[in-house]
């Protein structure tokens, strides 16, 4: 009991207490600093930043505050420094894969192709972004999957970013019958983009006669649309035409094949099995 009541009483055991009131003062104003930097950092920069900001700040001050309480334990930080060198060297060579996303995520930083909250398309990949990191960006798609992109994957592969800009443009693609009247086509997709409440004025819905396709004649149909509002326009949309084609007669063909035999235009008979059998039980 008295050794145990002047361990108490030691230096070292001073040492270690004032150590661990050091790390829990050290997590307690990381994380002030870092929640008051990310809303002194969100009003000028994006929120990537705000995030990418507020870790920067939390470790540093963490890292601070932990080698002061590993000093006050008597460790000597050049040593550790050392050892932290060689380590770091000694993992740069086993990690050559890791080093490369490392360095694509710090072009991704600086490039800003792309942000958070923003929806992207990598590869066959579709999904609206979590998280922006050193060594790879975290996606969650439309079907509620966690997906995990390195960053020298999308470096090296075209990315589309489906939600950069305010509007977008859907394209929709329609064959009609060769006798129908262009004209009327174009009158009638024009109302339907009028009487849908999705569809902007401005830019104005596009008609392009494609060409001379072989059942039908092309014709694609662009409408813009809020972000926002884009899938729910592309479904409405297509239902609103089908409907709008209906009701004028329009007709959406579909491919057909004109099979001839002979020579020219001239009928040929087909003889089936049944009217084979019949022919013979009259010859016998």
């Amino acid at each position: 009991m008295e050794q145990f009541t002047a361990f108490l009483r030691s230096e070292q055991m001073v040492n270690m207490l004032q150590a661990a009131i050091m790390l829990a003062a050290g997590l307690l104003l990381a994380s002030l600093a870092s929640r008051g930097v990310q809303r002194l950092v969100i009003h000028n920069f994006s929120q990537h930043h705000a995030v990418l900001f507020k870790r920067l700040v939390y470790w540093l001050v963490l890292a601070l505050f932990f080698a002061s309480a590993l000093r006050q334990l008597g460790f000597s930080l050049g040593v550790l420094l050392g050892a932290a060198g060689v380590l770091s060297v000694a993992i740069g060579f086993a990690s050559q894969t890791s080093a490369s996303n490392l360095i694509s995520g710090l072009f991704l930083i600086g490039e800003q192709p792309f942000q958070l909250g923003d929806v992207i398309k990598v590869g066959n990949t579709t999904g609206e972004v979590l998280s922006i990191d050193l060594l790879s960006v975290k996606l969650r798609t439309f079907d509620n999957l966690y997906v995990r992109i390195p960053n020298e994957s999308l470096i090296k592969t075209e990315m589309i970013n489906m939600t950069r800009f305010p509007i977008r443009r859907f394209d929709l693609m329609i064959g009609v019958a060769y006798k129908e009247n262009i004209s009327k086509v174009r009158q009638i997709l024009q109302q339907v983009a009028d009487d849908n409440p999705l569809s902007l004025d401005e830019p104005a819905p596009l008609f392009i006669f494609n060409g001379f396709a072989d059942s039908s004649l092309s014709i694609q149909f662009s409408v813009w649309t809020k972000r926002e509002n884009f899938r729910e326009l592309r479904n409405s949309i297509q239902e609103e035409v089908k409907i709008a084609f209906d009701q004028a007669g329009i007709e959406i063909p579909f491919p057909q094949r004109t099979v001839v035999f002979g020579q020219g235009s001239a009928p040929v008979t087909i003889n089936t099995a049944a009217d084979v059998n019949a022919s013979a039980e009259k010859k016998d």
